[in-house]
C-alpha cells in the first residue's frame, strides 16, 4: 500500500476533476477534500513566513491559512485553533504544514490516505512536487469544446472566448510535458469521456496506479457529494447525480459554428491527439486567429519562467520546502 502518497487530481477547469474528487472520497481509505486555495498561495508567500523552524513562523503560517476566508480552509469542517496547534508543533517544512491539514481531514473520516484537488495544480506541477515530491497525481482530460461551452457559462470565469480556448491548450501543453518528466507510478491520466462510459474500469486503473484495492463505491459518486462539495457551488449541481453520459459532446449544442470553428482550427491537433474527431467546421477569419494567439502568449512564456526559476533555486537555494518522509507519518 502506498499510504502515506499524497493524491492530487488536476486538469483544465470544468474536465471532470470534481467528479474524480468524489470517486476518490468515496474509497474507504481516501478522503480528498473541496477545493482550497491555500497551498499554492503559502508557497509563493513562503518569504513571508521565514525559517518555518522557528514555532512561532509556524503559527503565523497557521493563523494566516485558518483565519482568511479566501483560502477556504472553513470548508473543511476542522477545528482552526487545533490546527494551529498541530502545525506549530509540528516539522519545520512547508510542505509538512500544508500536509497536517489535509492529514487531518481525512482523520475526520477515519481514513488513512488523503489528497487534493485544484485545476490551478496543472500549471504548478513542480510546485506540487517541491512541497509533496512522493505526491502521485491523476489528471483528468476532457474534449476542450466541452471544457470551453462549459466554463463559458460559469459566472466565476472572466476570460473571454480566445482566452477561454488558450486555456484548455495550456493544461494539454502541461500534461503533455508531465508525461515525459513523469513515471508511471507518479502520473496516471484518463479521459472524462471513458470514465463516464465505464466508471468501474476505468476507476480499477486509478486504484492500480494508487496501489489500493477498487472500491464499489468509487462509481457512485453522488453519494458523498453532500460532504465534500460546498452548498454554494451550485455550478457542481450534477455532482450530485448519478454519473451519466449526458454531457459528452454537449458541445454541438452549446457553442455557435463559429465557436466550433475557433476551438478546432486552435486545438485541433491536441483535440485529434487524444482522440477527438473534429467536425468540419469552417475555419475562422484570420483576426480571430490572431486573437487566439495574443491570448496564449502568457501560457507560452510559464515555460520559460518556470526553468528560470529552478535555474534560480539552483543558484540561491532557500530553505527546504519539501514534506519529508519521516514528516508524512501520521500525527496523534
Amino acid at each position: 500500500m502506498n499510504s502515506g502518497r499524497p493524491i492530487f487530481v488536476v486538469g483544465c477547469p470544468r474536465s471532470g476533476t470534481t467528479m474524480m474528487q468524489l470517486m476518490l472520497h468515496a474509497h474507504a481509505r481516501i478522503a480528498i477534500p473541496p477545493e482550497t486555495r491555500f497551498v499554492l498561495s503559502a508557497y509563493y508567500r513562503r518569504h513571508q513566513f521565514g525559517d518555518l523552524r522557528q514555532a512561532e513562523r509556524r503559527r503565523a503560517l497557521a493563523r494566516w491559512i485558518v483565519d482568511r476566508k479566501v483560502t477556504r480552509f472553513c470548508d473543511l469542517g476542522l477545528d482552526a485553533d487545533d490546527i494551529v496547534e498541530r502545525i506549530t508543533a509540528g516539522p519545520g517544512t512547508l510542505g509538512a504544514a500544508l500536509g497536517t491539514i489535509f492529514q487531518q481531514y481525512s482523520a475526520r473520516f477515519g481514513k488513512p490516505r488523503w489528497g487534493d484537488k485544484r485545476p490551478a495544480y496543472a500549471q504548478n506541477l513542480d510546485v506540487i512536487l517541491r512541497l509533496f515530491p512522493d505526491a502521485q497525481i491523476i489528471n483528468v482530460v476532457r474534449d476542450g469544446r466541452d471544457c470551453v461551452a462549459s466554463l463559458k457559462e460559469m459566472s466565476w470565469h472572466k476570460q473571454d472566448l480566445y482566452g477561454t480556448v488558450a486555456i484548455w491548450a495550456r493544461a494539454i501543453d502541461e500534461a503533455r510535458r508531465a508525461a515525459r518528466q513523469l513515471d508511471s507510478t507518479q502520473w496516471h491520466q484518463l479521459r472524462y469521456e471513458d470514465l463516464v462510459a465505464d466508471p468501474e474500469t476505468h476507476l480499477r486503473g486509478v486504484c492500480e496506479f494508487l496501489g489500493e484495492e477498487y472500491d464499489p463505491s468509487m462509481a457512485r459518486p453522488n453519494e458523498v457529494a453532500d460532504v465534500a462539495v460546498p452548498k454554494f457551488k451550485t455550478w457542481h449541481e450534477r455532482t450530485h447525480s448519478e454519473v451519466t453520459t449526458q454531457r459528452v459532446q454537449s458541445w454541438q449544442q452549446r457553442l455557435t459554428t463559429d465557436e466550433i470553428g475557433l476551438c478546432e482550427a486552435a486545438l485541433g491537433s491536441r483535440l485529434t491527439e487524444w482522440g477527438y474527431e473534429l467536425s468540419g467546421a469552417p475555419r475562422p477569419p484570420v483576426g480571430d486567429l490572431m486573437r487566439y494567439q495574443v491570448a496564449t502568449v502568457k501560457h507560452r512564456v510559464a515555460p520559460l519562467r518556470r526553468a528560470m526559476a529552478s535555474t534560480g533555486r539552483r543558484v540561491r537555494p532557500g530553505l527546504p520546502v519539501a514534506r519529508t518522509p519521516e514528516e508524512a507519518a501520521p500525527q496523534a
